[in-house]
């Protein structure tokens, strides 16, 4: 029997005692050893690995944890590292990703509960012999529930703050060792926190809560923290000398997180998927850290499982799907001609070369749209294809599913926009059942401008169609009155919209995309298809009195609008 995919498990250990499928990346253990810092941070994109490592880290290092976990796996082969380091530590492993709130008690309530539950991992703490009385009365303090509470953790904030440093000093004097502290998504309840409007409360706590752990802590032997975004010293590691950073720009660790090609090849081969090779490319290849390529692996996985369920399925948004994807709203909104036209240089296959801060504040990313363009590096979104001098980068989408992310999004910030100038789509859709075809021509040809075009030669000409289809789509359903249909069968075939008034005017209309820039041409073919199949069909069983055609051409930013 084939083993599992392990489709949102990242737990170490249930991937390992279930027969899931696991790419290997325990070499990331020596690495981390060999290039020693006491507090090191990794920011990667989301759903790049990084709580399956921590998982991992946290199974390696931890006392009393199964060392046959790891047998076959390439750290086992470093007999002496496993020797001095497998199950010697008291480890400490915590995820912010759940501390989330509409407000900052809801939040620090959230936090207390991740800690109180990790310390509810040592019990026997509450009555070690190596402890005093008041040290396990400052470990009761951390555990303590209240009934009349609904069993929420009773730890006062002053508590809260210093509860990761307490809890190093009790365990390291428990075991006569230092300790190990995870901190996974460090910087989730910051992003929370801004978006609900809490953020210099949270800046505050969190401050308090790493400098203690981080900063004054003799019981650490080392810390690994992970984030998609490198937060500012200034706002949270103050006085933080002893931390490393390592984004995805950096040499170092560039092929632990995320899947290289020979991972990819690996599992393709594994579970006889070799002829997708290609597909997989285009769609989750891309990104590049440090000098790795990479694909993510949420993508590969995933797209895997839909194969071995039906071999004839079409590539899908996987991690595009995982987020609000806000940063790109923002981007839009904030977007004057020149960026519209960094867009659509992007959307198009080509790049723009932009000065990039990997070390930001969440407050400074409204700050300026360069901001913006560097949190979409860092997030994910856009790749470095090279490094320009003076701290620029020349960026890029990844791969087609980014692309098709990018597209979705620019098609809703153009109908959102578009819709909020009621008095000015009236005056474009009333020209629709007047036969006023140059009127139309004209006010879409401004639409045209104002938006963002697909043009790229890599796209298929289907595609670009598909745009422009979904761009006109909207405009014309800001008509309540109207019964709009896309492609719906109206005779011998599609047509791409139908529409009927309420005065049954009825209106087909045909696109078509110029690859050469023959409009009339293309407009000429959109009304010869019209006949042909047939589109008029329908409307006229419908008991439609009067039926307008048109045949409209786009290519970039130019349209040609012909009636019948």
């Amino acid at each position: 029997m084939r083993k599992k995919l392990p489709i949102g498990i990242d737990g170490f250990e249930k991937i390992r005692t279930n027969d899931f499928y696991y790419v290997d990346k325990t070499l990331f253990i020596k690495e981390l050893l060999q290039n020693w810092g006491e507090v090191n941070l990794f920011t990667r994109p989301r759903r790049f690995g990084k709580t399956l490592n921590m998982s991992m880290l946290k199974n390696f290092f931890e006392a009393g944890s199964d060392p046959a976990l790891f047998d076959g796996l390439k750290i086992a082969q470093e007999k002496e590292l496993c020797e001095k380091y497998m199950g010697k530590f008291p480890v400490i492993s915590i995820s912010l990703k759940s501390v989330d709130g509409l407000d900052f008690q809801t939040a620090l309530t959230a936090l207390k509960t991740v800690i109180g539950d990790e310390a509810g991992r040592f019990p026997f703490l509450s009555s070690s012999d190596k402890l005093t009385e008041d040290e396990r009365e400052s470990y009761a303090q951390l555990t303590e529930v209240g009934s009349s509470q609904g069993g929420i953790y009773t730890m006062t904030d002053k508590v809260a703050a210093a509860s990761l440093k307490t809890l190093s000093k009790l365990l390291s004097k428990h075991y006569g060792q230092k300790v190990i502290l995870l901190i996974d998504e460090y910087d989730v309840p910051l992003d929370k926190a801004f978006q609900a409007g809490y953020y210099n409360e949270m800046i505050s706590l969190i401050r308090n809560l790493l400098g203690n752990a981080l900063k004054t802590n003799d019981s650490l032997y080392f810390s690994v923290l992970t984030g998609c975004l490198r937060i500012s010293k200034e706002s949270i590691f103050t006085g933080l000398n002893n931390l490393k950073v390592h984004t995805i720009s950096d040499l170092r660790y560039d092929e632990y997180f995320g899947f290289t090609n020979a991972d990819v090849d690996e599992i393709l081969k594994f579970y006889g998927l070799t002829s997708y090779k290609d597909v997989i490319r285009d769609w989750y290849d891309g990104y590049r850290f440090g000098n790795t390529d990479v694909y993510c692996p949420w993508d590969v996985i995933n797209s895997c499982d839909e194969l071995l369920a039906d071999p004839h399925a079409e590539p899908e948004n996987y991690w595009a799907n995982t987020s609000g994807n806000d940063l790109i709203r923002r981007l839009l909104k904030k977007a004057n001609q020149s960026t519209k036209n960094d867009v659509e240089q992007l959307i198009n296959g080509g790049t723009v070369t932009k000065p990039i801060r990997q070390e930001l504040t969440y407050r400074e990313v409204e700050d300026s749209i360069d901001n913006i363009w560097s949190v979409l590096y860092s997030t994910g979104y856009l790749t470095c294809r090279r490094r320009v001098p003076g701290k620029k980068m020349e960026l890029a989408l990844p791969n087609r599913e980014v692309r098709a992310l990018f597209i979705d999004l620019v098609k809703d910030w153009f109908e959102e926009t578009t819709q909020a100038d009621s008095a000015r789509i009236n005056r474009f859709c009333a020209a629709f059942p007047k036969g006023d075809a140059a009127a139309i021509q004209d006010m879409l040809n401004d639409y045209l401008w104002d938006s963002i075009s697909v043009r790229d030669t890599a796209v298929r000409r289907n595609m670009k169609e598909n745009f422009y289809h979904g761009m006109l789509l909207g405009l014309l359903r800001s008509q309540d009155s109207w019964l709009v249909k896309s492609n719906a069968e109206t005779g011998e075939g599609y047509s791409d919209i139908s529409i009927q008034t309420p005065d049954r005017v009825g209106m087909i209309i045909e696109l078509k995309y110029a690859d050469d820039g023959n409009l009339e041409a293309a407009c000429r073919e959109a009304l010869r298809q019209i006949e042909e199949r047939k589109y008029a069909e329908g409307l006229k069983r419908r008991g439609t009195k009067k039926i307008i055609k048109y045949g409209i051409a786009f290519c970039e930013k130019e349209c040609m609008v012909v009636m019948a």
